[in-house]
This record gives C-alpha cells, sequence and structure tokens, in this order.
C-alpha cells in the first residue's frame, strides 16, 4: 500500500508540475523576484499526498482531471471574488458575452458565501422583467441547491436553449420567506446604449454595460441627438446598474467629455505591466480600430454641455472608472448613491486547451489618485430612489475582497444581507409592485427628475417624500 500511494504521489507531482508549467509559474516568480528555489515544496508534498489519498480511498473513481480543475479552482477563488477558472464554455461565454449576445436569463451574478448573488440585472431581458433584483440571492436552481456549486456550474444551469424554462428559488432581504420565480430563457441581446429627449433641451445617454460596439452606438446616438437638437443645454449620462465591461470601453466613453489627452485612469499591481496609465487618446480607446478615432464624428458642443452622471449601487468597474474620471476632472456633477466599490482590474490569461483564468493583477486609481476599490464613487450629491428597498450589499462586503490599498475600510454591521431562507416556503407571491422595479428614464425616475432640476440650477430633492405605488414596501434607510 505504502509502495502504491509512493507511486501516486510522484504522479501527482508529475501533474502538478505540468500544471506549474502550464501556468507559467517560472516566469511568475521571476518578475515577482521569486527564484526556483523557493519552491513550496512542503506544500506540494501536502498536495500530492491528498491527491493520492483520493484516488486511493474515494467512495468513487475520481479523474484526475477532475481533481487539478477543482485545485485550480480552489487556488483562485480563494484569492478574491473576482478571480476565476474558465473551463472552456466559461472562456466561450465570456468572449461571446463581450459581443453584446449570448443566451440565458439576463443576469450578472457573483458569488457570495456559496450562494449565487445577483448583481445586476440585464435591461430588457427575462430576468429584468420578471423583477429580479440587484444583492437577490439565488438559492436553488429547479430543484438543485445552489450551495456548494461553483459559479461556473450555476451559469451553464441557467445557460440553456430559448424558450426551454428554468425555476429559480430566491432569498431577498426584507421578505421573510423565499420567492420562486420561473424563467424562460432567451436570446439575449443587450442594447447597452439608449438615448433620448426627456424635455426641450434636456437629453438623457444610458449606458447599461461596457461591450465591444458601446462606444459605436454612443457616439451615434450623441451625433444624432445633437444634429436634431442643436440647442441642447443639459445631458444626463445614466450609469445607474451597469455592472461595468471592457476598460477600453470605458476610456472612450470619458474622452468623449474630456479635452484631448486628458488621463482618465491608471491601474498600479505587482507586476510593471500592471501599472498604466491610459488617457483620452485614440491610442488608448480605439481598440481593433488600427488607431481610428472613433469618436472622431461627435460635434465639439459634447465636450462642453453641462453634464450629470447618475450612479448607484449596481454602478460597478468600468462605469466607476467613467464617474470618477468625469469627477474628478469636474466636467461633470454625479448624482445618485454610493456605487459598488469594484476596483480590482482581471487579466484573462488563456491557458491552452481554450481554457483560461480570470486573475486580479491591479487596481483602479481615477485620475485624483483615489482607489475605487472596496469604496466606489462618492456622488456630489445623494439622491436616493424611493422606490429601492433593498439595502445594497457591496463590494466591501464581499468574502476575501481586496482591499483599498490606501482607505481604511469603514463596514457599517447594518448593511448585511439576509442570511437565506431554506426551510420556509413562500405562500403569498409578491405582488406585481414589488417585483417591477423602476423603470430607467420614465417619468416616474425620481433620479432622473433631480438630475434635470439640477441642470436647470432649480432645487435639488434628496429623497421622495411619497412612494408613487401605495403597494410598494417603505423605503429602508441606507447607509452611503
Amino acid at each position: 500500500m505504502k509502495s502504491r500511494l509512493r507511486n501516486l504521489g510522484l504522479i501527482a507531482l508529475g501533474v502538478v508540475a505540468g500544471v506549474l508549467i502550464s501556468l507559467n509559474f517560472q516566469a511568475i516568480a521571476e518578475r515577482a523576484g521569486v527564484g526556483r528555489t523557493t519552491l513550496p515544496i512542503e506544500e506540494l508534498r501536502a498536495f500530492t499526498e491528498v491527491f493520492g489519498a483520493i484516488k486511493t480511498n474515494y467512495v468513487e473513481p475520481v479523474e484526475d482531471k477532475r481533481l487539478i480543475t477543482e485545485a485550480i479552482n480552489g487556488m483562485l477563488t480563494g484569492l478574491d471574488p473576482h478571480s476565476a477558472y474558465l473551463d472552456q464554455e466559461a472562456f466561450k461565454e465570456l468572449q461571446v458575452g463581450t459581443q453584446g449576445q449570448f443566451g440565458g436569463l439576463g443576469i450578472e451574478v457573483g458569488m457570495e458565501d456559496g450562494f449565487v448573488k445577483v448583481i445586476s440585472p440585464i435591461e430588457d431581458t427575462p430576468a429584468f422583467k420578471a423583477g429580479i433584483k440587484p444583492n437577490d440571492l439565488i438559492i436553488k436552481l429547479d430543484d438543485t441547491p445552489v450551495k456548494g456549486m461553483s459559479l461556473n456550474d450555476a451559469v451553464k444551469r441557467m445557460r440553456g436553449k430559448p424558450n426551454t424554462s428554468i425555476t429559480l428559488t430566491i432569498s431577498r432581504k426584507g421578505e421573510s420567506a423565499p420567492i420562486v420565480v420561473t424563467l424562460t430563457r432567451a436570446v439575449i441581446k443587450v442594447q447597452s446604449v439608449k438615448s433620448k429627449i426627456i424635455e426641450p433641451g434636456y437629453a438623457w445617454i444610458r449606458v447599461s454595460q461596457f461591450q465591444e460596439a458601446t462606444t459605436e452606438n454612443m457616439v451615434r446616438q450623441l451625433t444624432q441627438m445633437f444634429k436634431e437638437n442643436p440647442n441642447l443645454k443639459g445631458l444626463v449620462l445614466d450609469l445607474r446598474n451597469d455592472p461595468g465591461g471592457l476598460l477600453h470601453g470605458a476610456v472612450a466613453v470619458s474622452a468623449a467629455f474630456l479635452p484631448a489627452k486628458t488621463l482618465v485612469v491608471s491601474t498600479d499591481g505587482r507586476a510593471e505591466d500592471a501599472k498604466k496609465k491610459f488617457y483620452a487618446i485614440p491610442d488608448d480607446y480605439a481598440r481593433g480600430s488600427r488607431g481610428e478615432d472613433v469618436l472622431r464624428p461627435l460635434p465639439q458642443a459634447v465636450k462642453t454641455i453641462p453634464m450629470v452622471v447618475l450612479v448607484n449601487g449596481g454602478s460597478a468597474s468600468a462605469s466607476e472608472i467613467v464617474a470618477g474620471a468625469l469627477q474628478d476632472h469636474k466636467r461633470a456633477t454625479v448624482i445618485g448613491t454610493q456605487t459598488f466599490g469594484k476596483g480590482s482590474v482581471q487579466t484573462i490569461m488563456p491557458l491552452g486547451n481554450n481554457t483560461a483564468i480570470k486573475l486580479t493583477t491591479a487596481r483602479y486609481y481615477t485620475p485624483g489618485g483615489r482607489s475605487i476599490q472596496a469604496l466606489g464613487i462618492t456622488p456630489d450629491i445623494v439622491v436616493e430612489d424611493p422606490t429601492d428597498t433593498l439595502t445594497r450589499v457591496r463590494e466591501a462586503d464581499l468574502q476575501r475582497h481586496l482591499e483599498n490599498g490606501r482607505v481604511p475600510e469603514k463596514k457599517d454591521p447594518a448593511d448585511k444581507a439576509a442570511p437565506p431562507a431554506n426551510s420556509v416556503s413562500r405562500t403569498k407571491p409578491p405582488s406585481a409592485a414589488e417585483l417591477k422595479p423602476t423603470e430607467l428614464g420614465s417619468k416616474e425616475d425620481f433620479q432622473l427628475s433631480q438630475a434635470i432640476a439640477f441642470l436647470k440650477g432649480e432645487p435639488v430633492k434628496t429623497s421622495s417624500p411619497t412612494v408613487a405605488q401605495s403597494d410598494t414596501p417603505k423605503p429602508q434607510a441606507k447607509p452611503n
């Protein structure tokens, strides 16, 4: 038996060595100033012993590939909420998602305490129309508990052929029992930019996600609006519930409103190539267009029109970069509530065989040197959404989150997600008022109405004295 375990240990050590080579371990170690002699031999020996014990004694046979994959998963998920291993399917979905079309329910999700947490529903998708809200915890997919399931596995279950259905069991803060919602999958085509004239002289443009085509769509819509309305007096850039996306898209959207060559954002990490600065120049935002300036068609008035940027707790990552850049350069007034605080950079590192790792490699900093991580962007004027009854969980509340790096974190113990209520079933379905979120850009959009009031020079109300629908729960106090 000892001989067998020893042989298995040697085999496992060889497998580990192969994994380390595939991850360019030596190159990474040397870049960090670590020599090969500092390899954690004792820890690797423990790994091989566990590997051998599983192969020999586990109740059922386990493939080597599965064990190594789970080991890689554990290494990455143990670092922070955003580092992850991407198998072939997950890597493909990541690539397809940036193109603005994919199959599924239309939810941006993460992992929290073993459950799938909704970061933001994507507008005009089955999840959005069904009333799925940010910070909902998905505790069951059909009849399968989510606890113990990896994020990749949960996403795979939610994805599927259009017109097929899946039942989500959701734990929501403020609800005494789980909410059960059946959704029909669809081909998700995300229209990342929307715009309209709110009233004569005042325009609204919304970016719901930063994708490959976001910049071109924004330029086209802004150009058309200014052409049809040459006397515009004010513009609202709406980034609420925008979970982020592509960095070069955030740089481009910022550059659209800033003077040329202005600093937009910087990144800082351990590796030399993680220390970068991004400016309002084509080389930093014209990815894939051979240096062509995609912002050239914009009218000059875009650079000077009075602006408001709307944000909330669902504004994360790329949307925080834009809000921070326009705020630091005093190009726009930021109105809304504290943003999510996702200020870390994830680098996609292909491994071969169409797999990759998504690894946190740096932090984002605004032009003024503020770290976005675990803090977010604080609005110049705080205006609450009276229909938002959630106490939002932000980056700073996620387990193993990366610290800010410059500002000590202050966490409010009252700002916690409700524990999942697994053992109770809801006897009364939620009303339409409870499920239906505010339609952004509508006449009922209180935050937007206050942004327009600010642009007109009128008094701004920080909160609404009444809620539009009488059967909507009263707003809860939210720390900002």
